[in-house]
C-alpha cells in the first residue's frame, strides 16, 4: 500500500545520503522494432481552469521549521511531494474509442514470474530496456513496474501521482514505455504496471494538480468536483458553520502568512486560488476535509466508484492494455476503495489481464472470494514463509529478554489496543467526526469500535446481506468494545449501524478501519513489541513465533495458481535476507543475549529504542552510521514513544545520532563477528525460504536485487540503487561455467561443488527455480513430502520437488541428519542445483550434502 506512515512535521528531517547514479550498463544489441499502433484518438475532457505559472525567481528562503514539508507517501523521502515548478498540466485526454471486449474468463495470460522495479528519475524505462538480456537469461516472464503515470517530479516511489492522462515524463514518457514493451517482448517477456486506483497527490505547489485546482476554483460547480471524497460541510476553526463548498486544506505552519498575488493566495511554496471561496486554509495539524490516505494529508481520496471518474483515471492505462504494452494490473490499497468488489469487476470486465490486489490477510484471513481478481501481492505468504524457519521454542526466552531490556510488556495484544486507541485520538479526529455524523449514536463507542477491529476491513457493502463472516467480524469486535466502555454503552446499536444501516454510515466504517489498522499496526505497535523482528511484518503477527509444516502444507494446498508471492518488496520492514539473520536467533537466544548484554554494556540510549537497533545492526550488517542512522530515526518516529513525526525533540534526535555513532565504532566489530558466525544458518535460511517461495503455488515476484543477498530495512533504504552489472557479470559467469561443464545438457547445473558464494548460491537457485518454472504447469498441485522436523519438502504434480532445511541450528545441535530419508514420487530426478540423480528413498544427508536446498526435476 506502499504503506504510508508519516505525518509532516514542523522540524526538518536529516538530510538523506545522497545515492548515486547506476553506472551505464551495455545496452543490447539493436534489432528492428516493430511497428507500433498509434495513438488513440483524444477526447477532450471539460477544461479546468489553469493555475498560474510559477514566479520567474524562486520564492524567499522559508526559515526552518516555519511550515512543514509536505510527506505524499509513508515511505516517501522527505522531499518527495515537492512542486512541479511549472503550470498546470494540460486538459485530461480520453480515447475516443473503448477497448475491445476482454478475453473470456481465464483465457488471459498468467506471468511465470515477475521481477519488481522501483523506477526513479534516474533510473526509467530506457534502463529497464538495458536488462532485457540478463532478465530473460534469469528466466524473467514480466517485469513488474512501479506506478508509471505522472506523479511529482522528484518523486522516488509513483503514488503521488498528479495526472492520470500521461505516463510519466521523468520514465521517458509514452514512447519511452512502448519502446520497453518492444524490447522486452523480443526477449519474450511481458509488463505488469502498478496502479494507483485510491488517490492522487496534492502537490505543492496545489496547481500541479489541474483536477484539484479546477475543484479549489470553483468548487460544487467544477467540471472536477465528483472527482475528490471532500466534505463540503466542514466548520469554521471557531465552531460555527462556515457555510456548504468551503473544505478544509491543512497547511498552515507556525510562521508566515497568506499573501494574495495577482488571482493567487501564496504561503510559502503553497499557492491557492483567489479568492478563497471554497477552501480555507487550517493548520497542518488538524484533519482536512477530505478523504485521505491513512493520515498523509497530501494524498486526497479519489471516487473511482463514480464511473466517469472511474473512467477518465483509467483511461491511458486500459489503452495501453488495449495496445498490448501491458499484460498486468497490480492494485495498491484496494480497502481504501468505496467498494472494492466493484472495483476489480469493473477494472476486469474493461481491462481483461492477470491482476492482484494489494490486499493485507491478518492470520486465517482469506481473500474475498466474489474479488474478481487473481490474489493478493503476497504479504500472507511472506509471513508464512519466514514462520516456518523461525523456532517456537524461542519464544519465551526472547520475550523475556526484550520485556527485561525495554520494560514493556510481554502482552502484544494490548501493545495493539494502546497503540491503536493513541493513532486513534492523534491523527484521525477528522475522519471520526465525518463517520460519527453519519452513523449516529454515540462517538466513543464508535472510536473503540474501530480500535477493536481485527482486519483492514469487513467488507459489508450497503443494501446487501450482510456476509456471516463479515457479521461475526465486527461483531467480536463489539464485544471487545463492550469490555473498555462504560455499562448501557451503545454498542449493540453502532454495530448494527455500520453493517447495515445507511450507504454512507456502512461505507465510511469499511474505508476508515484500514487507515486505523495501518497506523497502529504496522507503523506504531510493530515499532514498539519487537521480540523478534523478522516477525514484524505488513500483516505479520509478532506474537506469534513460527508454525509447523503441517499447517504450511493446509495453507500452500489452498493457494490459486494466479496469487503473487514474495519475500521482499518496497514496503518490506526489512528485506528476505535481513529476515532470514533475524531468525536464527529463535534457535540461539542464550548466545544472542549475551551478545546484547555485552553490547548494551558500552554503549545505550533508549531502552525502547535500543534492542531494536541491535536487532537490526547485526541483521543488516555491513552497515554505514548514515544509513543506520536513518532507519532508527524514523523507527524512533513510528514508535510514538519519545517523538513522532509531529512532535519533534532535536535533542533526541542528536541522541539518537550519538547512539548510532557509537555502536558502529565500540561494537561494530563484535557485531561483525556474531553475523560471521551465524552465516552458515543465516544461509541456509535464506535459500531455504527463496527456494520455497519460487516453487509454491502462484506467481513468484523477485524484488529488484534480491536474486543476490540484500540486506536492506525499511524504506527508503529498501530503495537504493541495484548493482546490475554485478549481477549480469555474476549471472554470465556461472551460465558460462555451467556450460563448459556439461556441454551436453539443455538445463545444466550451477555448480557441483559447495564452494559457490551466498550470491552466488541465491543467484543459482533463482535462475534454476525461475528456469524450471518455464517447464512446470502452473496448475501442478501442491503436495506435501514428509521430511521431519528440519525440512520441508513437497512436489508440483509430477514434474518437480522441492527440499529446504529448517531450523539449522537445532539440526546441527542434533548431530546432523543422520538416518533421515525422504522418499521421492516414482521416477528418477535431477538435482538441478546439484547435477546428482535420484530415485526412490533418499538420506537427506546425501540429497543435501552440497546445498541445504534441493531443487529436483524428473527426467
Amino acid at each position: 500500500m506502499s504503506e504510508p506512515t508519516t505525518q509532516p512535521v514542523p522540524e526538518p528531517v536529516p538530510e538523506p545520503v545522497p545515492e548515486p547514479a547506476l553506472p551505464p550498463d551495455p545496452l543490447p544489441e539493436p534489432v528492428p522494432e516493430p511497428a507500433l499502433p498509434p495513438d488513440p484518438l483524444p477526447t477532450p475532457l471539460p477544461e479546468p481552469v489553469p493555475g498560474p505559472g510559477l514566479p520567474p525567481d524562486p520564492l524567499p528562503d522559508v526559515r526552518p521549521g516555519s511550515v512543514p514539508p509536505q510527506v505524499a507517501h509513508d515511505e516517501l523521502l522527505a522531499d518527495a511531494a515537492l512542486g512541479t515548478g511549472g503550470d498546470v498540466t494540460d486538459p485530461f485526454e480520453l480515447p475516443e474509442e473503448a477497448p475491445a471486449p476482454p478475453p473470456s474468463p481465464g483465457s488471459y495470460e498468467v506471468p511465470v514470474s515477475t521481477y519488481r522495479f522501483q523506477l526513479t528519475p534516474d533510473f526509467g524505462f530506457d534502463k529497464v530496456a538495458e536488462l532485457a538480456p540478463y532478465l530473460r537469461d534469469l528466466g524473467v516472464s514480466h517485469v513488474y513496474l512501479s506506478p508509471i503515470l505522472q506523479a511529482v517530479p522528484e518523486s522516488r516511489h509513483g503514488y503521488d501521482v498528479t495526472d492520470h492522462s500521461r505516463v510519466r515524463e521523468e520514465f521517458g514518457g509514452v514512447e519511452g514505455l512502448r519502446e520497453l514493451s518492444a524490447t522486452m517482448a523480443q526477449h519474450g517477456i511481458g509488463i505488469v504496471v502498478d496502479i494507483v486506483p485510491n488517490h492522487m497527490t496534492i502537490p505543492v505547489p496545489e496547481s500541479g494538480n489541474a483536477q484539484l485546482w479546477s475543484v479549489l476554483k470553483d468548487g460544487p460547480g467544477s467540471p472536477y468536483a465528483s472527482w475528490f471524497d471532500i466534505d463540503w460541510s466542514v466548520e469554521d476553526g471557531d465552531g460555527t458553520d462556515g457555510g456548504v463548498g468551503k473544505v478544509n486544506m491543512p497547511v498552515l505552519g507556525d510562521e508566515g502568512e497568506a499573501v494574495a498575488d495577482g488571482d493567487v493566495l501564496r504561503y510559502h511554496d503553497h499557492e491557492f486560488p483567489l479568492p478563497d471561496t471554497y477552501y480555507r486554509l487550517v493548520d497542518w495539524r488538524r484533519g482536512p476535509g477530505y478523504r485521505r490516505f491513512f493520515d498523509v494529508s497530501s494524498l486526497i481520496g479519489v471516487r473511482v466508484e463514480d464511473p466517469e471518474v472511474f473512467d477518465a483515471t483509467h483511461a491511458v492505462i486500459l489503452s495501453l492494455v488495449e495496445e498490448g504494452v501491458i499484460q498486468g494490473l497490480r492494485v495498491d490499497h484496494p480497502d481504501g476503495l468505496a467498494e472494492p468488489r466493484g472495483y476489480l469487476s469493473r477494472l476486469r470486465e474493461r481491462s481483461g489481464v492477470w491482476t492482484v490486489a494489494e490486499k493485507i490477510l491478518v492470520g486465517s484471513e482469506r481473500l474475498p472470494a466474489d474479488w474478481e481478481c487473481d490474489g493478493t501481492t503476497g504479504y500472507e505468504t511472506l509471513n508464512r514463509i519466514t514462520g516456518l524457519f523461525v523456532d517456537p521454542a524461542g519464544r519465551e526466552p526472547l520475550v523475556e529478554l526484550f520485556t527485561r531490556l525495554t520494560g514493556v510488556g510481554g502482552d502484544y495484544a494490548a501493545v495493539v489496543r494502546e497503540s491503536k486507541a493513541e493513532v486513534l485520538n492523534l491523527f484521525f479526529g477528522a475522519e471520526i467526526d465525518r463517520l460519527h455524523a453519519v452513523v449516529g449514536s454515540d462517538r466513543q463507542t464508535l472510536v473503540e469500535l474501530l480500535a477493536a477491529m481485527p482486519v483492514y476491513r469487513a467488507y459489508a457493502v450497503p443494501g446487501e446481506p450482510v456476509p456471516e463472516v463479515s457479521a461475526r467480524i465486527v461483531e467480536e469486535a463489539g464485544r471487545v468494545a463492550a469490555g473498555r466502555l462504560p455499562e448501557g454503552a451503545p454498542v449493540a446499536e453502532v454495530v448494527e449501524r455500520v453493517l447495515t444501516g445507511p450507504a454512507d454510515a456502512v461505507t465510511r466504517f469499511q474505508q476508515t478501519c484500514g487507515p486505523v489498522m495501518a497506523k497502529g499496526v504496522e507503523d506504531t505497535a510493530l515499532y514498539r513489541w519487537y521480540p523478534l523482528s523478522c516477525l514484524n511484518e505488513v500483516g505479520g503477527e509478532p506474537d506469534r513465533f513460527g508454525g509447523s509444516v503441517e499447517e504450511f502444507h493446509a495453507f500452500c494446498r489452498e493457494m490459486s495458481p494466479g496469487t503473487m508471492t514474495t519475500l521482499s518488496t518496497h514496503d518490506t520492514k526489512r528485506s528476505e535476507d535481513v529476515r532470514a539473520r533475524l531468525a536464527v536467533l529463535s534457535e540461539m537466544p542464550e548466545e544472542w543475549a549475551a551478545a546484547v548484554g555485552e553490547w548494551s554494556s558500552k554503549v545505550s540510549f533508549d531502552p525502547a529504542l535500543d534492542y531494536l537497533a541491535w536487532q537490526n545492526l547485526m541483521a543488516s550488517w555491513p552497515i554505514g552510521p548514515d544509513r543506520f542512522f536513518d532507519y532508527l530515526f524514523k523507527a524512533a518516529r513510528e514508535a510514538k514513544t519519545s517523538i513522532s513525526w509531529a512532535t519533534p525533540d532535536p535533542a533526541y534526535e542528536r541522541g539518537i545520532r550519538d547512539f548510532v555513532g557509537r555502536a558502529v565504532e565500540e561494537c561494530g566489530a563484535s557485531v561483525a563477528e556474531f553475523a560471521a558466525r551465524i552465516e552458515p544458518y543465516a544461509r541456509s535460511n535464506s535459500l531455504g525460504q527463496k527456494i520455497v517461495q519460487l516453487m509454491l503455488p502462484g506467481v513468484p515476484d523477485v524484488y529488484w536485487g534480491n536474486e543476490i543477498t540484500d540486506f536492506s530495512l525499511v524504506d527508503p533504504d529498501n530503495r537504493r540503487p541495484v548493482d546490475f552489472q554485478l549481477r549480469r557479470r555474476m549471472l554470465s559467469a556461472a551460465q558460462a561455467h555451467a556450460s563448459q561443464e556439461h556441454p551436453d545438457e539443455p538445463h545444466p547445473s550451477p555448480a557441483a561443488t559447495a564452494a559457490l558464494s551466498w550470491d552466488e548460491a541465491k543467484l543459482a537457485i533463482t535462475a534454476r527455480a525461475l528456469d524450471l518454472r518455464r517447464r512446470l504447469d502452473p496448475e501442478a498441485p501442491y503436495v506435501p513430502i514428509e521430511a521431519g522436523e528440519h525440512a520441508i519438502a513437497f512436489a508440483r504434480g509430477e514434474r518437480a520437488v522441492t527440499v529446504a532445511t529448517r531450523l539449522p541450528v537445532g539440526l546441527e545441535r542434533r548431530g546432523g541428519w543422520g538416518s533421515t530419508t525422504l522418499t521421492l514420487p516414482h521416477g528418477t530426478w535431477r538435482d538441478l542445483l546439484s547435477g546428482t540423480e535420484y530415485t526412490g528413498r533418499i538420506p537427506l544427508a546425501h540429497l543435501l550434502s552440497v546445498h541445504p536446498v534441493a531443487l529436483l526435476e524428473r527426467v
